[in-house]
């Protein structure tokens, strides 16, 4: 699956990771695999990433820099695919849903359309009672401007190719 990613910045990194340490039996993301994704693309073979991309960079052409929130820690209860719950930091930000609702009139939905929720996987599955505790905690926001965005190749976990904002 390849997707359009807002690279993170280590403070949402850092702080995904020691708050997944909390849920024990969880599945945990690893350092450098925490993502962000403002738009999945689909997936295929080396000549189908290509047309994604050209199609997304064309989408993408006029995108200004956006700001960007962690806002506190969040559940899904029952996730769309894979285990549950996914315990995630909230992300807030008009300029990311903006640009996902922009990527969607122009590149076709795969899994979010109108469902779409920014967010970063802490972790997925493991005991609920620990998940409900930790969506309790209080965290201090991160702020910060998202002037770059990557080209993600989700099955070998790598950014692909970047382009800077506004593009």
């Amino acid at each position: 699956m390849y997707s359009i990613n807002v690279p993170l910045p280590s403070a949402v990194t850092s702080l995904a990771a020691d708050l997944a340490a909390d849920l024990p039996l969880a599945q945990r993301r690893g350092r450098g695999e925490h993502t962000l994704v403002a738009k999945r693309l689909g997936g295929g073979d080396h000549a189908a990433y290509a047309r994604l991309e050209a199609q997304g960079r064309e989408a993408l052409r006029g995108q200004p820099a956006f700001e960007a929130k962690i806002a506190g820690v969040e559940q899904f209860e029952t996730a769309v695919t894979g285990p549950s719950p996914v315990v995630y930091l909230a992300v807030e930000s008009p300029g990311l849903v903006a640009l996902h609702e922009r990527l969607c009139e122009r590149v076709d939905p795969v899994m979010e359309g109108d469902a779409y929720v920014p967010h970063v996987t802490v972790a997925r599955g493991g005991d609920l009672d620990a998940a409900a505790r930790l969506v309790e905690r209080d965290i201090e926001p991160i702020r910060w401007t998202v002037d770059e965005l990557a080209f993600y190749d989700a099955d070998r976990n790598q950014p692909v190719s970047r382009v800077s904002l506004p593009a």
